[in-house]
């Protein structure tokens, strides 16, 4: 069966996170975003050290689609270099699993 798997983003707005949230959510690329705001970042950035209030989202997907995860904030992000970590999820229930593998199977329509 496939795996879970998390990935980690962070982003400058809660409205630019929640327009993308929602568009990965339509596209069945995941089953449930967390859009947790408030964070506050510190980190290096072209020789300065800079401080930002950021927005945190957690994607919920299966393992096969990471990678299409991956394109979909890169292609929707405003930052040049966005932070993307795909977290591999050691255990899951099974019904929770069932439902994120059903949110975000392809659909088939019927000709």
């Amino acid at each position: 069966m496939e795996r879970a798997v998390l990935v980690y983003t962070t982003w400058p707005s809660i409205v630019e996170a929640e327009k993308a949230g929602r568009n990965l959510v339509e596209r069945r690329l995941t089953a449930c975003v967390n859009i947790l705001p408030g964070m506050i970042s510190h980190y290096r950035w072209q020789g300065a050290i800079e401080r930002a209030e950021e927005v945190v989202m957690i994607i919920k997907t299966r393992a096969s689609l990471a990678e299409p995860v991956r394109a979909a904030v890169k292609e929707m992000h405003s930052y040049a270099t966005p932070a993307i970590a795909v977290i591999p999820i050691e255990s899951v229930d099974k019904t929770y699993l069932e439902w994120l593998l059903a949110e975000t199977a392809v659909l088939v329509k019927a000709a």
